[in-house]
């Protein structure tokens, strides 16, 4: 093979969500991912030329797993049970007082409507792989730019900036 590889010299065969066999750069992948997407918001959509201004940092706020809840713009990291364990409003971090005060016990409830492969609906939106999580950190900062706008944003209809 002049590509040096060989499925014979394979003792195993794994495919990804999208049946692909190859190994991503997750690193360049999401940097891809984020900026076709923050590109579209800012020259369609007229949002802040801020979305195109990404830090090192910023990356941190990503991780597999993050629940948006769509009527609050809150992100949320649940245990097994539905627990809130974090949360950040946008890219703010929530401290547990916040938490307790806009979902009472740390419990979220939609969590009995999250089952097997049901990742969205009009009430959450999660960011269960890796082409999502460029989307968590775009959708975090537009809401932290919708934030510095209007504080007393409606969160039951910010959708609609994604349409």
């Amino acid at each position: 093979s002049t590509w040096g590889f060989s499925l014979a010299d394979c003792e195993v065969i794994g495919f990804d969500l999208d049946h692909t066999l190859c190994r991503y750069n997750l690193v360049e992948s999401a940097r891809l991912i984020y900026d076709s997407f923050a590109q579209y918001m800012v020259k369609q959509k007229g949002y802040d030329k801020e979305l195109l201004n990404v830090m090192p940092e910023n990356w941190d706020f990503c991780c597999k797993g993050l629940v948006l809840d769509l009527e609050e713009g809150n992100f949320l990291k649940l245990a097994d049970n539905g627990t809130i364990l974090r949360a950040s409003h946008g890219t703010k971090r929530m401290t547990s007082g916040e938490i307790l005060e806009k979902y009472g016990r740390r419990e979220w409830k939609h969590f009995k409507t999250m089952s097997g492969m049901v990742s969205r609906s009009a009430k959450y939106y999660a960011y269960d792989n890796y082409f999502d999580l460029p989307g968590s950190l775009l959708c975090g900062r537009i809401v932290d730019g919708l934030d510095k706008v209007s504080t007393n944003q409606v969160w039951s209809s910010w959708e609609i900036h994604f349409n």
